[in-house]
This record gives C-alpha cells, structure tokens and sequence, in this order.
C-alpha cells in the first residue's frame, strides 16, 4: 500500500522500527551485509516516525516498516527484501 503521506524524513531506504526489536535487527543485519544505503530511525525516540508507522499499519506500529522508493513494506522476510531490493534496483544482480 503507498504510504498516505511523505515520511518524516525522506530517502530512497528508511527502515522504521525499534532497538529492541529482533525483526528489526535481522532486517539492519541483512542490509549492511548486502551494503545497501539506508536510514534507521528507532520509533521509540521519533513520535512523528511512529505515528506515520502507525498510519501506514492500520493504526499498528508494525516493525520493521520500511520506506522504499515511494513503497511500503511491512515486516518483510529477508528473501522477500532481498528480491524487492533487486527489483527496485537498490540491490545490483
């Protein structure tokens, strides 16, 4: 689903969860592995950042919520964001 308004704080990768959060760490883990640019922003220090996780989710702060290109992913696997990268081409083959 597009998000329902701009983020935030805008980039081509944001990845929107919480420190404590194991999702949100494999997700972190994964990108830096395959050295792909993000920007992480914690939800519990950002009411803005969690109010437009929330907006996205059905009033939900799902984590990992991650902004890519104008698309929103929700908690995605790591395959299902490995592909996605690829498409979006944010990820080379």
């Amino acid at each position: 689903m597009p998000p329902s308004k701009t983020p935030p704080e805008s980039a081509a990768l944001t990845v929107y969860g919480a420190d404590w959060c194991s999702m949100t760490q494999q997700v972190l883990e994964q990108l830096d592995s395959l050295k792909v640019t993000y920007k992480y922003i914690d939800i519990d220090h950002d009411k803005d950042a969690a109010h437009w996780v929330s907006q996205q989710n059905n009033g939900k702060e799902k984590k990992p919520t991650l902004h890519v290109d104008g698309n929103v992913i929700v908690e995605p696997d790591l395959e299902e964001l490995e592909d996605y990268l690829r498409r979006t081409g944010l990820l080379k083959a």
